[in-house]
């Protein structure tokens, strides 16, 4: 069966920047086995799969599968969906409601040009475990020096579950080594998918960040939005930091830029550019 597919470039300031996706329309009758081959096939970090929606209030339902298994949530995938359906159906302001495994998330997308601008309320926030700073700085090649005493590494989900983990320099941050092994036994405990390195700057509203996913195939990830709104609700709750812009990627050739921001319903708000990058179809069995 023929199926649209779009690739885009999410968190991105420019074509081949920022984290990449592929996205499948009308994909109701398309197997979980089928799925989880083409995110293979794609080689991205997550493939999304658009299909009709069950929760009452929800436009579309959207699938996320990495490599390895399938996500109940991801930040870049759920901006970049809304984006490759808007250019479908030709629109360029539109505002979604779209299921997913961690429930419903209102997104806004609105052309800009050649590219594209998504914004996505995410989940309320969840305050999960404190973590062992000096376990947790070592799965990343640190030193416990690295971390900041006053922000204890924390597992925080607005959607799904990442490990907040503040460093103390932007040296620290650039020397990171991931133990995958280590960082999936911190992780998997916790439902963890990412474990999230920040070097911040609440008085100035910025960080800098990296990401290495507890699945050793994703590896560094160029840009985490999922991670990124929980980054936003620890900071608003330890360091009274209520909007963040992130730069992410470039330890990988990817520079990407991520915003998070408390809306005022108590909220996270993530939002970013998008540029399309390829249309096509694909053929997949059922």
């Amino acid at each position: 069966m023929s199926h649209r597919v779009a690739f885009l470039d999410v968190f991105a300031e420019r074509p081949l920047a920022g984290n990449g996706l592929a996205v499948v329309d009308a994909a109701d009758g398309v197997s979980d086995r089928v799925m989880l081959a083409f995110a293979r096939e794609t080689r991205l970090s997550e493939t999304t799969f658009v299909q009709s929606p069950s929760a009452e209030g929800a436009d579309y339902r959207t699938r996320i599968w990495t490599p390895g298994e399938e996500l109940p949530f991801a930040g870049h995938p759920s901006l970049g969906t809304a984006v490759a359906l808007a250019r479908w159906r030709g629109e360029a302001e539109a505002s979604y409601v779209q299921q997913t495994g961690a429930g419903l998330q209102p997104i806004e997308v609105r052309q800009q040009d050649s590219a594209w601008r998504a914004a996505m309320l995410q989940g309320a926030a969840e305050f999960g475990a404190e973590l062992d700073g000096g376990k947790t700085l070592a799965a990343a090649g640190l030193q416990p020096s690295d971390g900041v005493p006053e922000l204890p590494p924390q597992m925080v989900s607005t959607g799904i579950s990442h490990a907040i983990v503040p460093v103390a320099s932007a040296e620290a941050l650039a020397s990171a080594s991931p133990d995958y092994g280590a960082i999936d036994e911190l992780l998997r405990p916790h439902d963890g998918v990412v474990l999230y390195l920040a070097w911040c700057e609440p008085t100035e509203g910025r960080a800098q960040a990296r990401g290495f996913a507890r699945i050793r195939e994703i590896g560094e990830d160029p840009a985490t939005g999922s991670a990124v709104g929980p980054l936003c609700a620890y900071l608003a709750e330890r360091a009274g930091c209520e909007a963040i812009t992130v730069s992410q990627g470039e330890e990988v050739g990817r520079p990407s830029r991520l915003e998070a921001a408390i809306d005022d319903s108590g909220r996270v708000r993530v939002s970013g550019m998008v540029v399309p990058l390829i249309d096509g179809t694909v053929e997949l069995p059922g």
